[in-house]
């Protein structure tokens, strides 16, 4: 059974930066796909950016539109952690940031098709 725990969410200004940390324990985290979903209140959850494991011909990457341009997945294998860089913050980046894992190669954009999921944390973005 894989555990996350993201951690590194706080309050900052429009235009900062600021990374996401995904730890995982009970599994080997670059072998799974991993993705970074977001929940705003009264919104559904979304997907934000995702990787596969690099054993999958170099690794893939997706991200939303939204977010494209501004926000990068990256691995640290030797840690077992994937972290979300967010850079160019906007008050719309405003939810709870889980991160996922799961099997899948393709379709990294369904919630479904991922198996392990974090508790999440807090990112508030003021204007």
């Amino acid at each position: 059974q894989v555990q996350l725990v993201e951690s590194g969410g706080r309050l900052v200004q429009a235009g900062d930066s600021m990374r996401l940390s995904c730890v995982a324990s009970g599994g080997t985290l670059s072998t799974y796909t991993v993705g970074w979903f977001r929940q705003a209140p009264g919104k559904e959850r979304e997907f934000v950016a995702a990787s596969t494991s690099i054993d999958w011909i170099g690794g893939n990457t997706d991200s939303a539109d939204s977010v494209k341009g501004r926000f990068t997945v990256s691995r640290d294998n030797a840690k077992n952690t994937v972290y979300l860089q967010m850079n160019a913050l906007k008050p719309e980046d405003t939810a709870v940031y889980h991160c996922a894992a799961g099997q899948y190669l393709s379709g990294l954009r369904r919630r479904e098709h991922y198996d392990y999921w974090g508790q999440g944390t807090q990112v508030t973005v003021s204007s």
